[in-house]
């Protein structure tokens, strides 16, 4: 299986990170091709420019080379994994911008001739979320996880209605042990071993 690895954290040296290179370490032993885009060192830009906006529904979205590579990294994968911490309750800006300039009108979904949103990522089998949390699980599902919706909820939106999805959430790492860490790294391990 092919599979487009997401990493969204500036410090190399973070837990983020640690869990990204245990994903793709776990999913190549098993045999699959991950395609890496580690946004903060690929110095992925999030804002969306005016020209971009411009273009979003005129039948050519993308301008800029690099939203295009990863769009086709997008058309040609079998599954996504994204791996980031949640910061204010959502997504880094980093990773919240590479959805809205990279998932655009023909790479995630298309309009029909009546000008509704049909799904454009039926090809893709499988959708997994890791991500950190500085609160505890209670407070992050009182204010609603925003990332989670995002990446989890709406993006399945435009996935096929057989597509499994997979959440692997870390929270109060502020305050967790080298144990609890050791312990959610062989978790994303044993679940991608399992994808």
């Amino acid at each position: 299986m092919r599979i487009l690895l997401v990493l969204a954290h500036p410090n190399t040296d973070s837990f983020t990170h640690a869990i990204g290179t245990r994903a793709g370490d776990a999913l190549r032993a098993k045999g699959h091709q991950v395609d890496l885009l580690d946004l903060y060192a690929l110095g992925f830009r999030a804002a969306m420019s005016a020209d971009e906006r411009a273009a979003y529904e005129s039948g050519s979205p993308i301008i800029d080379p690099m939203v295009a590579e990863h769009a086709e990294l997008v058309k040609a994968t079998d599954a996504i994994v994204f791996v980031y911490p949640t910061w204010w309750s959502g997504m880094p800006a980093i990773l919240k911008g590479w959805i809205e300039r990279v998932l655009v009108p023909g790479v995630a979904f298309h309009f029909n001739h009546a000008g509704k949103v049909r799904p454009g990522l039926g090809h893709i089998r499988k959708v997994v979320g890791i991500s950190t949390y500085g609160s505890r699980r209670l407070y992050v599902k009182l204010i609603n996880d925003n990332g989670r919706r995002t990446a989890y909820r709406t993006l399945r939106l435009n996935t096929s209605l057989r597509t499994r999805r997979t959440w692997l959430a870390f929270y109060a790492v502020d305050t967790s042990s080298a144990k609890q860490r050791a312990a959610f790294l062989d978790r994303v391990e044993q679940k991608m071993s399992a994808l």
